[in-house]
């Protein structure tokens, strides 16, 4: 058996190493020209469901680089106003979780704060022979005896038993295999850049936030996000810990420059940006940010306007519509192909690792004559339907614009409600955990 992964991202390069350590012959085609190509230095929050995905597909010591390589730890997320005035704050330790108390969970049963260029370059290592670089996948075509040949845009071409679209939201595999699978746009547009995180830049945060996650409302329904990650390069080269040793033998290292800093990002209705919002780089998008947040504290502004202008990145946040089951065969999706999610809830990248692992699980089973191929897709597509639908919807119902808080009566009636509901949920420790566990469901599948 041979399955074709088009698209070397998170669940696509997660699903290649399970099915490698499982003796499975695996391709992976990229479209990015090069293993440090593109834009990958992002946070993104690994989640249980992420992390045990990630130890069932990598080998152990890989999974040990992994999370030797993920950022600090966070101690608060907490909620503010636009002028940081604290609304709500819960320690990361109070989440809910099924392994007991911080110090008894094992690696898998922890949140990690990873760069994505790092994770990037911990699932690329070993994997030299497997991908392709600089391959931009067209079209497929299947053959009378269930074999499936992919076709690229330089001529080339690829034969195997299954294949599997992990292209993205913008996916080409979706759109010959289920060409009626549609997103909807949510009204919202986000602008995101880095910061290098310095005594100077940590002192325009607010105190909470500092080694945490903050969460910043305003009056026209917009919010922002910040995102402190601090690395742990520190010691790479000196004696010292196993982690150091580690990182000092992965390979990775070389293609990866992520340095401290503060992720931020500003949310907010495309009636109140530009029309040109999503064709703005650089300095102007920068420049964009820090005018849609006029009115906000001043720290804010500046740490806007001192972030680094070359990552600063628009984005249109969008959702996938509800899809009728359709019937198995030797194509499927993971990952944003299918389940193209907001980042309300931070399940995108967790939702696809699972993905990953479903889909390896069965497939191990097609090799030991358990199952045929197309049941064992079916069998995947059937479950990954049931929980990608569930992270699909509470993402959304975090973030989609309504536009109540910019009517001229109701808005600022509704800012009120909401701003007091948070204050009222921070002195009421039930309906505190409650919401925790409302924000981790989706991301941790034990919990559901």
């Amino acid at each position: 058996m041979k399955v074709i992964i088009i698209g070397g991202g998170t669940g696509g390069m997660c699903l290649a190493h399970g099915l490698r350590r499982a003796g499975i012959d695996v391709a992976v085609h990229e479209r990015d020209r090069t293993r440090t190509s593109g834009l990958h230095g992002y946070r993104v929050g690994i989640s249980p469901n992420g992390a045990r995905a990630l130890k069932a597909c990598l080998d152990p010591e890989l999974f040990a680089t992994f999370v030797a390589t993920t950022a600090a730890p966070y101690d608060t997320l907490a909620m503010l106003t636009e002028r940081y005035r604290t609304l709500l704050t819960m320690s990361f330790d109070d989440l809910p979780h099924t392994s007991g108390g911080p110090e008894d969970r094992a690696p898998e049963d922890k949140e990690h704060n990873v760069s994505r260029m790092t994770l990037r370059q911990v699932l690329f290592t070993g994997m030299e022979d497997v991908i392709t670089f600089d391959r931009r996948f067209t079209h497929y075509s299947q053959h009378p005896d269930g074999r499936v040949t992919a076709h690229f845009d330089d001529g080339s071409a690829d034969t195997g038993d299954l294949l599997v679209g992990a292209d993205g939201a913008g996916s080409p595999v979706r759109r010959q295999h289920l060409p009626h699978a549609t997103h909807t746009e949510t009204g919202l547009v986000g602008i995101g850049g880095k910061t290098l995180l310095t005594e100077r830049t940590e002192a325009l945060l607010p105190e909470p936030v500092r080694h945490g996650f903050g969460m910043y409302f305003d009056r026209r329904g917009q919010f922002g996000i910040t995102h402190v990650m601090r690395m742990p390069w520190g010691g790479v080269d000196g004696p010292g810990s196993s982690d150091e040793e580690l990182m000092g033998r992965w390979p990775g290292l070389r293609f990866d420059n992520t340095t401290d800093h503060v992720s931020w990002a500003i949310t907010t209705s495309r009636s109140l940006a530009p029309p040109d919002v999503l064709d703005r780089t650089g300095t102007d998008l920068v420049t964009l940010a820090g005018e849609l947040s006029a009115g906000w504290d001043p720290r804010w502004l500046d740490l806007i306007a001192t972030s680094d202008p070359g990552a600063a990145v628009a984005l249109s946040i969008r959702t996938a519509d509800p899809v009728p089951a359709w019937t198995p065969s030797t194509v499927t999706m993971i990952g944003d192909a299918i389940h193209t999610m907001t980042p309300g809830r931070g399940a995108g990248a967790n939702t696809a690792l699972r993905d990953a692992r479903e889909l390896r699980d069965r497939l191990v089973r097609v090799r030991d004559g358990e199952l045929g191929l197309v049941e064992a897709v079916g069998e995947y597509e059937d479950l990954m339907r049931r929980y990608s639908s569930l992270a699909v919807r509470e993402s959304l119902e975090f973030m989609n614009d309504n536009g109540t808080a910019r009517r001229p009566v109701i808005g600022p009636l509704s800012v009120l409600a909401q701003r007091t509901g948070m204050r009222l949920v921070d002195r009421i420790p039930p309906a505190k955990r409650r919401m925790a566990r409302g924000f981790q469901k989706v991301r941790d599948s034990e919990l559901v």
